[in-house]
């Protein structure tokens, strides 16, 4: 399954990568499916892609983890946003 993925804000910054085409595992379904599959790169991603870490749209659209995905969806993933 083809997903694009587009990283900003921390995540962009500390795994010094703004896009990337990845090839993810047919099997994979969901949102938090697909992010526990990117943490097993490594370390670093494992800490910068922790569930409280991000956020995340599918398509330009915010969703939770438990978002389906699909052959040629656009994920962006950054940091939650704050206010004050």
């Amino acid at each position: 399954m083809k997903i694009e993925l587009l990283y900003f804000g921390r995540p962009g910054e500390n795994l010094k990568l703004a896009r990337e085409t990845v090839q993810a595992p047919a099997h994979l379904q969901t949102l938090a499916e697909l992010l526990a599959w990117l943490r097993t790169r490594s370390a670093v991603w494992e800490h910068e892609l922790a569930d409280k870490r991000v956020r995340c749209a599918i398509n330009q659209e915010f969703c939770t983890t438990s978002a389906a995905i699909k052959d040629g969806d656009e994920v962006a993933i950054f940091s939650p946003i704050s206010g004050g």
